[in-house]
């Protein structure tokens, strides 16, 4: 439990570190955009109301909670579920991934009723038109690596010998 706990500290904290480096020292809620690398890397400004993609977004108040409790409930159970499996330790990893993206996330909905957005990239003819930030990756890759790095092994049949 321990690599979950850790990764997901350091996941958090880069999470806030870094929307805090682009709300409070670049001014990005009032610049709107800041081209890095263009149009590879950009920085662009957007406030998710909702879930991936700004689904789900409604400017009920109510919806934000909802999707406050659900990212703590799923929280929660992964960190059970990783811990009741005795999961190896680069499902910990993932977990932590996970576990951290997710508060980071929910520190957002509480602190400003939306998630702060700021990462935009683009490659090879293709546009992204939206915006996603650090939590957003480790959640991502927490996943993937939920899916890769848990369950049994299988065990080979046994040959039969005559």
């Amino acid at each position: 439990m321990r690599a979950l706990w850790i990764t997901a500290v350091i996941v958090f904290a880069l999470d806030q570190l870094s929307k805090l480096t682009v709300i409070r020292l670049l001014s990005l809620p009032e610049r709107g955009e800041i081209y890095v690398i263009d149009p590879i890397f950009n920085l662009r400004w957007a406030e998710n109301r909702g879930v991936n993609f700004g689904l789900f977004s409604n400017s009920a108040d109510f919806m934000r909670w909802v999707l406050i409790a659900v990212a703590v409930g799923i929280s929660a159970w992964v960190i059970w579920w990783l811990w009741r499996e005795k999961a190896a330790r680069l499902a910990m990893i993932a977990g932590g991934l996970l576990v951290g993206g997710a508060l980071g996330n929910v520190i957002d909905r509480v602190a400003y009723g939306y998630v702060a957005d700021f990462i935009t990239m683009a490659c090879c003819g293709f546009e992204n038109p939206y915006s996603f930030n650090v939590a957003d990756i480790a959640i991502f890759a927490g996943a993937l690596g939920l899916v890769f790095f848990t369950g049994k092994p299988t065990k080979p049949a046994r040959r039969k010998t005559p």
